[in-house]
């Protein structure tokens, strides 16, 4: 049986151009707004272990990663968990290097309610669209950290840190989403999307006002 598979639509179940323009919609949304992230104090690998887990946004949104990926099967369980921290690590040093992206605030802010959502409707799109969407949520996340550097820290330990945080994660996100796999788990995975995923309507409304 795959989870989740008979509750979702049949639109959801193919991956369909609907599904890919809203996403396309999404993202133009996020182009069109201002960043503004605020430098902190970090420094190290410590400070990069502990900035995830500084912020609800972060956190909700690297574990949706991991139960998204544990919904989806094999190779997505894997893929996904891997491809978010390495486009991350990407955005981390875009923001180290200080290329300006636009819309970074509410790109994190939509990371926890897209990818809650995917979870809320155990939607089961095409792998290199799930990749391509997790790859742009971690593009965002990545930049907010790499930003957060400020002059004179270890860039190389800090993002270390902030990456292997990541992954961790991502793993309590699979942990979660694998109980999927019985009748029982499949409500507990999507009323845990669904709870995420009304959660972050707070971050979208703080990001746009």
């Amino acid at each position: 049986m795959k989870a989740g598979s008979d509750q979702a639509t049949p639109w959801l179940r193919r991956p369909g151009h609907r599904g890919l323009l809203a996403f396309a919609a999404t993202i133009a949304v996020v182009g069109r707004a201002n960043a503004h992230i605020v430098p902190s104090q970090a420094v190290g690998f410590t400070a990069g272990i502990a900035h995830p887990f500084s912020g609800l946004d972060h956190m909700l949104a690297m574990i949706c990663v991991g139960m998204w990926g544990a919904q989806l099967g094999q190779p997505a369980i894997w893929l996904l968990p891997v491809t978010f921290p390495m486009i991350m690590a990407l955005g981390g040093f875009l923001g180290l290097i200080g290329v300006s992206l636009p819309g970074a605030e509410l790109g994190v802010a939509l990371a926890a309610l897209v990818l809650g959502t995917a979870v809320m409707l155990a939607w089961r799109p095409r792998l290199w669209m799930a990749s391509a969407i997790v790859g742009v949520f971690g593009l965002y996340h990545g930049y907010a950290h790499g930003v957060e550097l400020p002059p004179g820290g270890d860039a190389l330990l800090y993002s270390a840190g902030f990456v292997a945080a990541t992954g961790c994660l991502h793993l309590c996100g699979i942990a979660l989403g694998l109980v999927h796999r019985w009748r029982w788990g499949c409500y507990v995975v999507r009323a845990a999307g669904t709870g995420i995923a009304i959660t972050s309507v707070t971050f979208l409304w703080n990001a746009v006002y």
